[in-house]
């Protein structure tokens, strides 16, 4: 080891200490830690029902529309569409559309010409994202309370429409802005309240967001190993890919048991039948609801 004049120490401190935050730590592997700490942490939560038995999972072409469709409009697309299956928005205090027709005779005549139904519930938004639209947040301190309390409205109007346990329904998180913690995280324990909150009552839990975002911060939950996660999700990538492939965003080990939708293409106007919709097209590999 070569040894060091008494300035040269004193130069190779002043070297050290500016290298340092003062408290002695290397500033550089502090800057490595701090990108290296994982945005979302783990959280689990009780969950003592566990999943329900799915009643029904399919494979095969879907839409959704704003406003549940008239009847005569779905007994057209039935004969004449590639369409099986339809997102329904069943619940939520942020719905974007009213629902005059959506009732439980609507839902049985509907099931009659052998429709299946994917209900979607749009309540509570990410904090971080734009509230011109849909201006209720969730609160990262009480999401946990807040996502079983919205699983509660969920299943009280899937009873009501005659969609018996075992049917999943989607918790509609619209886009946000990625990468902030605190948003993730708040975003993350929401969603595992709202499925603890649906398998409590027998029900199955979904998931719907953009790509980006709320399917990110979900895979990167399951990563952590939180628990419980949703039993399938249902992303956003409108790529005009009609598979369930992830879009490049989803590993292939993450919800690959027949638990995905794809929504591939958006605010498209179809007509089949002599019957006319703007839609967004789907394709399901997943539950859904008879």
């Amino acid at each position: 080891m070569r040894h060091l004049r008494p300035a040269a120490l004193l130069a190779a401190a002043l070297v050290l200490l500016l290298a340092t935050d003062g408290t002695g730590v290397n500033a550089e592997a502090a800057a490595r830690t701090a990108v290296a700490a994982p945005r979302i942490r783990a959280v689990t939560l009780p969950d003592r029902s566990g999943p329900p038995r799915i009643r029904d999972t399919w494979n095969g072409p879907a839409f959704d529309a704003c406003t549940a469709p008239p009847l005569d409009t779905l007994k057209a697309w039935r004969d004449a569409s590639p369409y099986g299956a339809l997102g329904i928005y069943t619940s939520g205090s942020q719905r974007g559309c009213t629902q005059p027709r959506l009732t439980a005779e609507w839902v049985r005549q509907a099931r009659t010409m052998g429709w299946r139904f994917l209900p979607v519930h749009v309540g509570l938004q990410a904090p971080c994202a734009d509230p011109g639209h849909k201006p209720k947040r969730i609160d990262p301190v009480n999401a946990v309370e807040q996502g079983q309390e919205e699983a509660g409205e969920a299943v009280l109007a899937l009873r009501a429409l005659g969609l018996a346990p075992g049917s999943p329904v989607y918790l509609d998180i619209e886009a946000y802005p990625p990468r902030d913690p605190v948003c993730s995280q708040a975003v993350v324990d929401f969603t595992l309240g709202w499925t603890a909150g649906l398998h409590a009552a027998g029900y199955g839990s979904g998931f719907y967001s953009s790509l980006d975002s709320g399917i990110a911060d979900l895979a990167a939950a399951a990563r952590a190993g939180s628990f419980p996660l949703p039993d399938a999700l249902w992303y956003a990538r409108w790529d005009g890919k009609a598979d369930t492939d992830g879009s490049g965003g989803l590993a292939p080990d993450l919800w690959s048991s027949h638990q995905r939708v794809h929504q591939y293409n958006g605010n498209v106007e179809e007509t089949f039948g002599g019957a006319t919709l703007t839609v967004d097209r789907d394709l399901v590999d997943g539950p859904t609801a008879l």
